[in-house]
């Protein structure tokens, strides 16, 4: 609990909490959700590729732009921290943050995943959701969230001076390092914060604290995204399970999740291009 406040409330107090929101990134200014593209060319998929995540550790994979992949729960409630970047430059990662402020704070179909600045482009955009049922629940939660950072070994230590190695943030290195070739220490420059992809997360009332709670995810429910540039992905099965009571731990039933990419016909997207870098000149003022 935070210490009650120390100083008076000035005499406008009141006027000064009235004041009115205001949308910081208005959603009509983005480009449109082309929804009637996307559906055809959802119709003609093939697949490409399985990738299986083991419960407790991460697995990589890879994902031509104008090609689908979908993350899919099989056997029980269990949730994943997706990482994407640019295949072909690291240094272009998933923005979370900027995200969530362009869409809010849990994702679903229509949305996209942006990348880091100086590129901020999108990097993929959601297609099907079948937790979109879920919407908003009595207290405040929902389903897919960009508000947390991913269970890490660090936080951890910190609340349970304990050394646990599979968390998400250390299964995300561990999978990154050796699909490049790279050290744990390089590779963790690169491991980003997530898309809590099947998390059910919100802020409670009071405190306004990050919670979490079961998730409703079903064998057979799926996340599926369409590439907006040839994407590199990291997915880890939270050591967490369904994240009902605590993650970072041996405790929680833990189950697998599929990755499975998909090409579409190519006289579907006949005049689709991917996703270009930002157009700011990159001067900041001088």
């Amino acid at each position: 609990m935070k210490p009650p406040a120390e100083h008076p409330e000035p005499i406008d107090a009141r006027m000064r909490r009235a004041a009115q929101p205001v949308i910081a990134y208005p959603p009509n200014q983005l480009p449109p959700y082309d929804s009637n593209r996307l559906n055809q060319a959802r119709a003609t998929l093939s697949r490409t590729d399985r990738v299986t995540v083991n419960p407790r550790d991460a697995a990589t994979f890879q994902v031509p732009a104008g090609h689908f992949f979908r993350i899919i729960s099989t056997e029980g409630a269990q949730v994943g921290d997706l990482n994407l970047w640019n295949q072909h430059q690291l240094a272009e990662r998933f923005y979370s943050g900027k995200t969530r402020a362009l869409h809010g704070t849990h994702l679903s179909t229509g949305d996209r995943l942006w990348s880091s600045f100086p590129y901020l482009r999108p990097m993929a955009t959601i297609t099907a959701d079948t937790l979109d049922w879920y919407g908003w629940d009595d207290d405040g939660a929902s389903v897919h969230d960009v508000i947390g950072t991913r269970c890490d070994p660090y936080t951890s230590h910190l609340l349970s001076n304990e050394h646990y190695h599979y968390c998400c943030h250390s299964n995300l290195t561990r999978a990154l390092a050796q699909h490049q070739g790279l050290s744990l220490v390089e590779a963790e420059h690169y491991v980003h914060d997530v898309l809590n992809v099947f998390m059910c997360t919100g802020f409670t009332r009071d405190t306004h604290q990050y919670f979490m709670k079961a998730s409703p995810v079903r064998p057979g429910d799926y996340l599926e995204f369409f590439a907006e540039i040839d994407l590199l992905g990291a997915l880890s099965a939270c050591p967490g399970g369904d994240c009902s009571a605590s993650h970072s731990s041996d405790a929680a039933a833990c189950y697998p999740l599929i990755v499975e990419v998909y090409r579409p016909d190519a006289s579907a997207l006949v005049g689709w291009e991917p996703t270009a870098p930002s157009g700011y000149s990159g001067e900041h003022g001088l």
